[in-house]
């Protein structure tokens, strides 16, 4: 009787795709790097402190109107 192993061998073909990958994820980190980096939006300068001096000089003029 022969004892099959059903064990898989690597084929040249995946050990080609080895370094495509690695290379493909290294190409990945830095597009995501760069597009993170360089990303021209910055929120905080986009973020509302509160009134501006208009809403204020309206508030101004109609305290002194009704007084």
């Amino acid at each position: 009787m022969a004892i099959t192993d059903s064990a898989s061998l690597s084929s040249p073909a995946d050990r080609c795709n080895g370094p495509r990958l690695v290379f493909a994820g290294i190409r990945a980190f830095f597009i995501a790097f760069f597009a993170r980096a360089f990303d021209p939006y910055r929120p905080e300068l986009h973020y509302m402190r509160g009134p501006g001096p208009a809403c204020r000089a309206k508030q101004a003029a109609g305290l002194r109107h009704t007084s």
